[in-house]
């Protein structure tokens, strides 16, 4: 908290526990129990090239359910936290049958992070349990699959909504990292806008710079479209193609963006809940970045939307000019606060276009926090979370509801807080 100032307290509905089954109005299928020989991959069915592994005398043969697992995810693949070196991964990977896909550090986990291939078929959630038998493996996860969130068809009244004069909207020197698709750097609203880039997707040529350009625009935008916070420093990493993109690149950019010694991280984006997410969302916020993602476009029955249902995240849903909800908008108590996030001016590849998303309205948030950051440096990730909820314009049922969290972002009054 900042010194010499305080503020109202404000008391947050619970947040979801992502380990609950209770999380997500719909749980998955859990399977019934098997033998799996935990050392030998001919448990499971044959590999055609399975790599050799010293035989072990007495090998136990253990019952283990298989891991029930939610959310798309890449089918053939698993990601694991080791602890040990690059070898002892080798190693782990070979006695299971497994194939070393990528391997490499991970800054904010502090451990070496490897993604397996499955080669032979075997369901993810059977190589997850097997994986739990083994005391070098920190943690296992699916490699999940995250979505774009942009609905199917920034503006001007963001501005009025939000409670800021657009010519006065300043986010100068404030450091802030979008996790997003590639951008259109040669777009005029987004002229030296960029200050660093990184391409988690390296192998994947880039063919879309829609949303990117979109989020980065809002944000910081300059000229014909401006953002809400010009003069803030954008780090920009492509982690989406298609609209889509894994856990795996996903951590990659979240890497990189935590040595660019950003204060906030944009994530407009939704999918499963992830053991890895969930940890490299935790360290970020420990080092005092502040987190802003997308409540998700999915409906009010969709299961939550992560990362934005972890507590360390701001979590946002889209507004009207009229300060109504969006309908496809998610809903839950993990839900934070509100922004304009429906018929959006934005930049896109080529000119302008109107947009809409909880993606965008995050985008929003995030740039009214840069705004807040850059009058007063020495704000804390914590005062500006509860500056934002207790200065919020109260929409729906009186207090924080599951549709609009605390309501609507109230820039100015979020500025004048103690």
């Amino acid at each position: 908290m900042f010194a010499g100032q305080a503020l109202a307290q404000v008391t947050p509905t619970p947040r979801p526990d992502p380990n609950s089954s209770a999380s997500a109005p719909a749980g998955p299928v859990v399977l019934p129990a098997i033998l799996v020989d935990l050392f030998d991959p001919a448990a499971a069915p044959p590999s055609p090239n399975p790599p050799p592994v010293a035989p072990l005398a007495n090998r136990p043969l253990l019952l283990v359910a298989p891991q029930a697992v939610s959310g798309a995810f890449v089918p053939d693949e698993v990601l694991v936290s080791i602890n040990g070196d690059p070898q002892a991964a080798a190693t782990v990977a070979a006695a299971l049958g497994l194939e070393v896909r990528s391997m490499r550090q991970s800054a904010l986990l502090g451990v070496t992070v490897a993604r397996f291939g499955i080669p032979d078929g075997r369901p993810v959630g059977v190589v997850l349990a097997q994986l739990a038998g083994d005391a070098r493996i920190l943690s296992r996860a699916p490699n999940h699959i995250y979505s774009l969130q942009q609905a199917a068809t920034i503006g001007s009244y963001a501005f009025g909504r939000i409670e800021i004069a657009a010519a006065e909207a300043r986010g100068t020197g404030v450091r802030i990292a979008v996790i997003d698709t590639a951008a259109d750097e040669t777009h005029p609203a987004l002229a030296g806008v960029i200050a660093g880039t990184f391409d988690a997707m390296e192998e994947t040529p880039v063919a879309d710079r829609g949303h990117g350009t979109s989020i980065t625009g809002i944000l910081a935008g300059i000229g014909v479209s401006p953002g809400i916070a010009p003069g803030a420093v954008i780090f920009h990493a492509r982690a989406f193609e298609g609209g889509r993109s894994t856990m795996s690149v996903i951590l990659s950019a979240l890497d990189w963006a935590a040595e660019q010694d950003v204060r906030l991280i944009n994530m407009s984006f939704v999918g499963p809940a992830n053991d890895l997410m969930a940890r490299a969302v935790g360290a970020a916020r420990e080092r005092g970045i502040l987190l802003v993602a997308a409540a998700g476009n999915n409906g009010p029955q969709a299961p939550y939307g992560y990362p934005a249902a972890y507590p360390e995240v701001i979590a946002v849903t889209a507004t009207d000019d009229e300060d109504g909800l969006m309908e496809q908008a998610n809903r839950g108590p993990y839900v934070y606060v509100a922004a304009p996030g429906v018929q959006l001016v934005a930049p896109v590849p080529g000119g302008t276009d109107l947009v809409t998303g909880t993606s965008f309205a995050a985008a929003v948030v995030s740039g009214a926090i840069a705004n807040l950051l850059s009058a007063a440096p020495d704000h804390s990730a914590d005062w500006v979370e509860h500056a934002l909820a207790s200065t919020a314009h109260d929409l729906g049922p009186a207090g924080r509801d599951t549709d609009f969290g605390f309501g609507l972002i109230n820039t100015k009054a979020a500025a004048a807080a103690r």
